[in-house]
């Protein structure tokens, strides 16, 4: 067997190992509930003051729903519970659908040179995380997404899909995930003209998809192969992309190119995004048959033991242990030091322990994966 991949004297500690950091995160997100606020409300991390930063408590709560939902922490809240909780998320949504943190200011923050743009990256993504946490709580309840119908109309699609900067593929792959994932959530919510209308974007999503995609690696604005960095950035970028084919169960071109590279990569720590964007596309690529299962296997077993040596004492996650943290495209807003536990990182190195711990042990934990496409999500 590959060197790091489990046998039976380490599964037992390593399994043991995921168990005990489970039930210390659980503990965690627990321990953040915010003062006041309805049960399931969150500060973001310790240094969090809801009194000075109450917008802040919006992707505090979100990821720690998902996270909790995530490894089996959420089931003692029921009922009235979810309901007050849905409530307090939906406070937080405008009339056209969009969420926002009401402390962003247009001259605090920053994405795109284009202030329109700038602001539909942040909402997108704010959006997304807060309507995978609201469809937690009650699956069935209707999203409004009045924002999302623009990009129904293939030509205003075609549009901006020629719009995208492809010199930052991670930023475009969120936007283009997260677009991608609301228009899947209006085909499961809405009437037959929205699933007909739905279709067409796909296919014209799809078709922007084929004619860019890079034989060489599978990934989308790859540029020069010789850069590292922007390598690393499309794989990022990418594998948030390739949750289009996996929700709608296409063969993904050239994944066994994005598998080779993701192997190529040293199974050791790096931040929570990239963590667990390789972890994702390994974890996929074994299931669609692009990845050889003895090398995945001993890669994630040394990730994952990699991963739990990074838990913090108090039962959560840091992303990086150096510099500032700030919400994504927010430059002068809230900030804290990084190295911390907060809710955005714990959750996202659960995604990853529970990706590569079904892989290792088929079944023996019963993970909530997220049922949108996005951060989070895993193919049934």
């Amino acid at each position: 067997m590959n060197e790091g991949a489990p046998n039976r004297t380490n599964e037992s500690v390593l399994a043991a190992r995921v168990e005990t950091a489970r039930a210390a995160s659980a503990a965690w997100l627990a321990s953040m509930q915010a003062p006041g606020a309805p049960r399931g409300v969150l500060r973001i991390s310790p240094a969090h003051d809801p009194a000075r930063w109450p917008g802040v408590q919006l992707p505090g709560t979100y990821n720690g729903i998902m996270c909790a939902d995530l490894i089996g922490a959420l089931d003692g809240l029921v009922g009235d519970g979810r309901g007050a909780l849905t409530a307090w998320l939906e406070g937080f949504r405008r009339a056209d659908g969009v969420f926002r943190i009401p402390e962003m200011r247009a001259d605090e923050v920053f994405k795109k040179p284009d202030p329109v743009e700038t602001w539909r990256y942040i909402d997108f993504h704010v959006t997304n995380y807060a309507l995978g946490a609201v469809e937690v709580l009650d699956p069935a309840r209707r999203p409004v997404l009045e924002f999302v119908r623009p990009f129904l109309d293939p030509t205003t699609l075609s549009a901006w899909l020629a719009g995208r900067d492809m010199r930052d593929p991670w930023q475009e792959g969120n936007n283009i995930v997260n677009l991608g994932g609301f228009l899947l959530i209006l085909e499961r919510h809405g009437d037959a003209a929205d699933r007909a209308a739905v279709a067409r974007a796909l296919d014209v999503l799809f078709d922007w998809h084929d004619r860019n995609q890079e034989p060489a690696t599978g990934f989308w604005g790859v540029g020069q192969l010789s850069d590292p960095t922007r390598l690393l950035h499309a794989m990022a970028g990418s594998m948030h992309n390739y949750h289009l084919w996996y929700a709608r169960g296409r063969k993904l071109p050239y994944h066994d190119k994005a598998v080779a590279y993701c192997l190529s990569l040293p199974p050791v720590v790096d931040s929570a995004c990239i963590d667990v964007d390789i972890v994702d596309v390994l974890v996929h690529g074994l299931k669609a048959g692009a990845a050889p299962a003895e090398p995945v296997r001993a890669w994630l077993a040394r990730i994952l033991a990699a991963i739990l040596d990074e838990q913090n004492p108090d039962g959560g996650f840091a992303d990086v242990r150096t510099g500032e943290r700030r919400q994504d495209g927010w430059v002068r807003g809230y900030v804290e030091p990084q190295g911390i536990s907060n809710a955005f990182a714990t959750w996202f190195r659960w995604i990853a322990i529970a990706m590569a711990a079904d892989v290792l042990w088929p079944g023996r934990w019963n993970w909530r994966f997220r049922r949108s496409i996005g951060i989070g999500y895993r193919q049934p």
